[in-house]
């Protein structure tokens, strides 16, 4: 434990209606672009800054072959769209590989069965709306529109 009190439910409910009304569901209905002042592409050499030179081609390769692989190998250009839109202060360690493939059913030490991400290679602390709507934006078997 990291020493801090444990909630009961109620208190977690609590919090729960809280953070709701700070972000109701439906400010996350609309997507007001702002101005883009970033070049996406900036942003892409930018995370290739501290990754193994040689690699970031076969990176790039991989990002090319599908719009669903763009989305995977980008995570810091939606970071940035993301960045303006509602929150309602709950924070996670964020996948950045997100998508449907990257999760499954696990065993703890306690032979518990959890449903947990399995790819952590591009991990932030963000938002956990971000997470959603990177899982939805990228997940392919997502309907057409």
């Amino acid at each position: 434990m990291d020493g801090s009190p444990t909630l009961t439910i109620a208190e977690r409910r609590e919090q729960g209606r809280q953070a709701r009304q700070r972000c109701p569901r439906q400010s996350h209905a609309t997507w007001k672009p702002k101005d883009r002042t970033h070049d996406p592409l900036e942003l892409l050499r930018y995370s290739n800054a501290d990754r193994i030179a040689g690699l970031v081609p076969v990176r790039h390769g991989r990002m090319l072959q599908s719009p669903f692989a763009f989305f995977r190998g980008s995570a810091i250009i939606q970071a940035r769209d993301l960045a303006a839109s509602p929150v309602s202060g709950i924070t996670v360690q964020a996948c950045g590989d997100c998508h449907l493939m990257n999760f499954g059913g696990f065993a703890t030490p306690e032979r518990h069965l959890v449903f947990d991400v399995n790819d952590f290679d591009e991990t932030f602390p963000a938002p956990w709306e971000w997470d959603v709507k990177r899982l939805a934006a990228r997940s392919p078997w997502r309907p057409a529109i």
